[in-house]
């Protein structure tokens, strides 16, 4: 196997596909990428048996071949080397030797037969969806995916394929964030499933603003052809819960903020919030919000924020970084916060198909 290829599509190749290696696997054919060169491309693949990645870039072949080189390794040399053109020529005994200007590299490779194939589909659902779409729904949501492992189920995002819409899910048990997204499919396409947050990942990344992408559900897989990139990945068995339930049917005031200020605000007094009590309180009176932490080994802050606001005076105390994270992951420059009592969740929404439920803490 012998081809060239620019330093920049190599490096570009290999950052697509190089997040999903495992740098903690016992079979050493995980840490390497598969490259197979034929009809003028070079193909890499990646997997850890969870997640796997396929994207190619133009080479000039001169003869083609497959075999698997170290891929971080490989990654790290290729962005070392000096020159733009790089020739790899690889042997029978999968060795590959590294030539660019002055440089000349020679690392081991493993047998291509080794490597794990990617899973066929058959019999499979396909979706076709925006990428813009898509990026911005797992934008508003992934950051409240569960990172407990106990609760395997929510350890990724819920799609739920239902009523011509996408509805994208993501709860920990202590908020909830939920979008919608407009898409046409016949009844018969009709899903429930679980994306797990390496996948979640894996996709932000590769979705860009433009053009549409390809998704293919199996019996316990899932397919992204995104640009040309294949990303396929196991799906979450389990029962999502009925996530519907903790969505108050009616809250009873509303409040309009500014969402940069009001992030700026949460910000800087959360500064002074503690790990042990870590929440901030904000106190309602008329056109006012006063935000507030106290700690008693610390000291306090205050931030006072006019607002529309004409319900009855009341206060109401959140995990401050639950309460920042959708105002940062959002772009609307208004945000609604509804309010039922002290003790109900906050529901924060904005003009489009999004909410995010957030579970008050206990005021002292």
């Amino acid at each position: 196997m012998k081809f060239s290829v620019s330093k920049e599509k190599l490096l570009e190749g290999l950052q697509t596909v190089q997040n999903v290696v495992s740098t903690r696997t016992t079979l050493p054919i995980l840490s390497n990428v598969l490259l197979q060169a034929a009809d003028g491309q070079l193909r890499l693949t990646t997997t850890d048996l969870d997640v796997g990645v396929r994207g190619s870039i133009e080479a000039q072949i001169e003869k083609a071949g497959g075999t698997t080189l170290p891929a971080r390794r490989l990654f790290t040399i290729v962005r070392e080397l000096p020159a733009s053109d790089i020739q790899i020529d690889i042997d029978s005994k999968n060795v590959a030797s590294i030539r660019s200007g002055p440089s000349f590299f020679k690392i081991l490779g493993l047998p291509e037969e080794e490597f794990p194939p990617l899973p066929k589909f058959e019999n499979a659902k396909t979706f076709t969806i925006r990428q813009k779409d898509l990026r911005d729904g797992l934008k508003k949501t992934s950051y409240a995916i569960s990172t407990d492992e106990t609760r395997y189920v929510l350890n990724g995002i819920l799609c739920s394929f239902k009523d011509n819409k996408l509805t994208l899910v993501a709860t920990d048990g202590r908020r909830l964030a939920l979008v919608d997204i407009e898409l046409e499919f016949p009844r018969s396409q009709e899903v429930d499933i679980i994306i797990p947050t390496k996948a979640v990942t894996e996709l932000s990344r590769l979705l860009g603003d433009e053009g549409d992408m390809k998704m293919t559900v199996g019996e316990n897989q899932i397919a992204f052809d995104v640009n040309g990139t294949l990303l396929v990945s196991k799906l979450i068995e389990g029962n999502y819960p009925n996530y519907r339930q903790v969505i108050p049917a009616e809250t009873k005031e509303r409040v309009t903020l500014e969402r940069e200020t009001f992030l700026s605000s949460v910000h800087r007094v959360s500064l002074l919030s503690s790990e042990k009590s870590n929440s901030v309180k904000l106190i309602f009176s008329k056109n006012n919000i006063d935000i507030t932490a106290n700690t008693q080994e610390v000291g306090e802050a205050r931030e006072s924020l006019t607002v529309q606001y004409k319900g009855k005076d009341f206060q109401i105390a959140f995990n401050p970084a639950f309460l920042m994270d959708p105002l940062r992951n959002l772009t609307n420059d208004e945000v609604y916060l509804d309010l039922i009592d002290e003790m109900s969740p906050g529901v924060l929404k904005i003009q489009t198909p999004f909410l995010y439920v957030l579970m008050p803490m206990r005021i002292s």
